[in-house]
């Protein structure tokens, strides 16, 4: 009997990116829905129950930051690995994300094995590592 995939939830506003990171996600063996704005990113954590959730910061509706800290307080979805991929880049940017409850902040570009691998180890752990 095979084990399922990971269950990956990316979360972009931009169509290119989703595309871009669910075709890389599964072919490295991932199993990948995406959203595109921050309400849908909370539907679908609560909907699909990913493994791991890929970030953005800036998104419509509800910001990456704030669907982070929602995700935090809640006691169902507190312990969700967030890795957030961001074009806000400076130390200011990245503090605010591991504050909101970020597990990791790449800013963008990235790469995309350096990032294959952050998930990697993220579920692997089966713990929230914040560096």
């Amino acid at each position: 009997m095979t084990e399922n995939p990971p269950l990956i939830l990316v979360v972009d506003d931009v169509p290119v990116v989703l595309a871009a990171l669910r075709m890389r996600l599964e072919d490295e063996g991932f199993t990948v829905i995406t959203a595109r704005d921050g309400v849908e990113a909370l539907d679908q954590v609560h909907d699909g129950h990913p493994d791991l959730m890929v970030l953005d910061l800036m998104l419509p509706r509800l910001s990456g930051e704030r669907v982070c800290q929602e995700l935090r307080a809640d006691p169902r979805t507190k312990a969700l690995p967030i890795i957030v991929l961001s074009a806000r880049v400076g130390e200011t940017e990245r503090l605010r994300a591991l504050a909101a409850g970020a597990d990791m902040f790449l800013a963008k570009p990235y790469e995309v094995h350096h990032l294959v691998g952050e998930i990697r180890a993220r579920l692997a752990s089966g713990r929230r590592v914040v560096a």
